[in-house]
């Protein structure tokens, strides 16, 4: 049967699909096109189920936070290259999924997944996922995602690019302060808050390396201890935020910077885009030797 524009034009505002994609659904649903829907998602899922498997280590992190800076989160939402983490669908996607996020209280992905995105009609989070994977062609993944409630303090942010996101609780202090504070954390990367906060498995773990060095060296052992007390101590600094000089101002230890704003930071968190993902090693030249084994 002739299919009209007008048919092929509600679909495609109803799917965001192609315009030769729905045609061609509604071709061979004679018309129908809630059939031709039903049979669009089907082949997204069949797609999406396709490249599931393939590493997914680019795309950006959705931050949001509420108006009143008690609620924040951070989402992370993976494409398989940098061209698809920018292209203008995928960034849609992103985006209302970062809207979706905050305004639920799914405290995972798999929750996430199965709530209405928003901004979308009859289209749950994962269901657009799959019509995006067919669409871009690459595997979008929703890898983690971040929930901040600040019963004390409020909630400030930054985000670098769209790669790495920020979150801190702040006690205390003003708006410029949060913000310069989540910008010293995205540059910098501490483990923790305070010293106190530094996990005891790391801290041996350097420690045992620290004795390792100096031993090797011949130091005497009431020597080694000292060297080690030192090590250790400048170990902490570097890795929580109060121990850290302040990116803006390097004379100036963080926490110096929110003694003197009668301020603290109660936690904090920081997403990178693929952070522990294994990325695989890519050699053009057996790229190009292997596709031009396919060609011949």
């Amino acid at each position: 049967m002739a299919i009209s524009a007008s048919l092929v034009k509600e679909l495609r505002e109803r799917t965001g699909a192609g315009m030769m994609e729905c045609k061609r659904a509604l071709q061979e649903t004679d018309g129908d096109i809630e059939a031709a829907i039903e049979a669009m998602r089907k082949s997204g899922q069949a797609k999406a189920a396709k490249k599931a498997g393939r590493i997914a280590a680019d795309g950006v992190v959705e931050l949001r936070v509420a108006e009143d800076g008690r609620r924040g989160i951070m989402v992370e939402i993976n494409s398989e290259t940098d061209f698809v983490a920018k292209d203008e669908n995928f960034v849609r996607f992103a985006e209302a999924v970062g809207e979706t996020a905050l305004a639920s209280d799914a405290a995972d992905v798999d929750t996430l997944a199965e709530t209405p995105l928003a901004g979308a009609a009859d289209a749950t989070v994962n269901s657009a996922r799959e019509a995006l994977v067919a669409k871009v062609g690459e595997n979008v993944q929703l890898r983690r995602i971040v929930r901040f409630d600040a019963p004390q303090g409020t909630l400030h942010s930054y985000r670098h690019g769209v790669r790495i996101g920020v979150i801190v609780d702040l006690v205390g202090g003003d708006a410029a302060l949060g913000r310069d504070i989540a910008m010293h954390i995205a540059a910098t990367n501490p483990m923790c808050v305070s010293a106190d906060d530094v996990p005891a498995e790391a801290i041996e773990r350097e420690r045992e390396i620290f004795r390792a060095q100096a031993l090797e060296s011949g130091k005497p052992p009431e020597i080694v201890d000292k060297i080690i007390g030192g090590r250790m101590r400048k170990f902490t600094e570097e890795v929580t935020l109060l121990g850290q000089a302040f990116v803006k101002d390097p004379d100036t230890s963080v926490e110096k910077l929110l003694q003197q704003a009668n301020a603290r930071v109660a936690s904090f968190a920081r997403v990178e885009v693929g952070e522990g993902i294994e990325k695989k090693a890519e050699n053009f030249a057996e790229e190009v030797q292997a596709q031009a084994k396919k060609a011949d």
